[in-house]
Formats: C-alpha cells, structure tokens, sequence
C-alpha cells in the first residue's frame, strides 16, 4: 500500500508513479492515437463525408453511451471498494483479536512454556493467513511449538493446536471451564476472519460482467474518431487517447482492488499489519 499525503496536488499531478496506470496504458494509448490519426486523414483528404448533414450526427450516439459507461464504471469502482473496505476491516479484527486474545492469555498466570506457545502462535495465524490469501507456501518463523503439515489448510491447522492447547490447560486445571468458552470464542472469531477474507478473494466479480465492461470501453474508444472525426479533425490525435487513459483507468483500478490481500502497490499492507501483530503481542505476554 502506497502512504502518501493527500494534500500534496503536486505530487499526483506531475509524478508518474508506478502505480499509475499510464504505465499499463501508454502503449494502448499510442495505437488508438496512430489509428486516429489514420480516420482523420483519410476523412479530411479523401471521404469529405462532413458535407453529409445524416453523417456528422454519428457522433450522437457516442454522447448516449457515454451515460451508459459511466454509470457501468461507477457501480464496478465502488463494488470494488467496498471489498477493498470490507478486507480492511476483516484485518483490524484479526489484529483486535489477537491483541485481545494476549491480554487474556497474560492474565491467567500460565507457565513459561504455555505462554510462549501463545507468543509463538498468534501472530503465526496472521502470517499463515496472509500467505494462504497469497496462494503461497508458508514461510513464517519454525519452531517446535507449532508444527503444520504443507497441502492442507495451514491456518485451520494453527487455530486446531491453539484449540487443543486450551483444552490441556482445562486438564491441567490451569483454567476454569468459564474460561475455555471465552478463550475459544476468540480462537473462533479468528476462523471467521479468515473465511471472511476467503470469501473476497474466491468471488471475483462475474466473468461476464467483467467482460462486458472491457468489450464495451474497447468498441466505445475505438469508434470515437469515426463519430468525432468531422468536428475535431486532427484533434482527435490527442483527445481519443485521452477518453481511453480515463475510461480504461477505472477498470484497472477496479481490477486491482477488488482483491485487496496481494501485493499490489494499491493493495493492503497486510504485511505491516502482520508485523504489527507480532510486535504487540510479544509486548504484551513479555
């Protein structure tokens, strides 16, 4: 996630950075400016189909579609944000519970050994689960207190030995049966975040929605200078290209965020956030 501040106008107006998705574009930028230029030249020194009054008014097709676009975009960048949003807050309750979940820990007086199992195992949940949002192998600290078996579920597997743990200390009369229900309900607060989390990056937007918004900027750009060619001329060359960076923006930006977990320069810090759980929770049962 890029930090930055928002009232710096200079910094997004004149500074390209590689997050912007002029970089992705400017390509595509480029052909659609040359394929402009082609219709202009061929209108203004060949057709001259201007003097026609029914074909100047081509272009007021382009005038009603650019309704319809704009309302499509706008319902993809905010069904986009509001997963973006929703992940966000799914994080800040796993990093509540954590914390929560040492505070409780600490007070019980356990053993040494018991309390570094704890140390160990909370803030390897975050990790384990920022690593299976990020379909990798789990790369976190090795330790004996915790073992996982690679190909399943790493997160359930850790939440599973916290669970048995906390049974063992009911055993071992080191907690009451009180507070085996409290300490699980945490420990299972931790299990809904991550289907939570699961449930935003296993259910893209539909295939064809997604498609259909693409083919419809495509076509929509690509028959602008054949609408605007007999009003604009060589102007064309600057303006079509421009339509299609905005347009086109919209849905990378929209692309990128829905989900939020990766490594995208707009995605969420998930690894700070990570970093931040096992700083805390060290802090609190040191």
């Amino acid at each position: 996630m890029i930090n930055y501040n928002p009232k710096d106008w200079s910094t997004f107006i004149f500074h390209v950075h590689k997050a912007d998705t002029f970089r992705k574009l400017w390509p595509l930028m480029l052909g659609v400016a040359f394929f402009s230029g082609a219709i202009a030249y061929i209108e203004l020194h060949f057709l001259q189909l201007s003097k026609s009054s029914y074909v100047t008014n081509v272009g007021m097709m382009h005038s009603l579609l650019g309704f319809v676009i704009s309302m499509l975009l706008v319902f993809r960048t905010n069904t986009s944000y509001d997963r973006w949003w929703d992940g966000r807050k799914l994080l800040g309750a796993l990093t509540n519970v954590s914390r929560n979940f040492a505070m409780k820990i600490k007070a019980l007086k356990l053993t040494e050994e018991d309390v570094k199992f704890f140390e160990y195992g909370i803030p390897k949940y975050a990790f384990a689960l920022k690593e299976h949002l990020r379909e990798k192998k789990y790369f976190g600290k090795n330790s004996f207190l915790i073992e996982v078996e690679e190909g399943k579920h790493i997160p359930n597997q850790i939440a599973s030995s916290m669970i048995m743990r906390l049974y063992e200390l009911l055993e071992r009369n080191l907690i009451s049966q009180e507070q085996l229900i409290i300490l699980t309900q945490d420990v299972n607060q931790f299990t809904d975040i991550c289907g939570g989390c699961e449930r935003i990056k296993n259910t893209p937007i539909p295939y064809s929605y997604s498609a259909f918004i693409k083919k419809f900027i495509f076509i929509y750009v690509i028959t602008l200078p054949i609408g605007w060619v007999f009003s604009l001329g060589y102007f064309l060359v600057l303006i079509v290209p421009f339509i299609l960076y905005v347009l086109a923006s919209l849905e990378l930006i929209a692309e990128e965020i829905e989900n939020p977990f990766g490594q995208d320069a707009n995605d969420l810090p998930v690894d700070e956030i990570c970093n931040n759980i096992e700083k805390h929770v060290e802090e609190i049962l040191a």
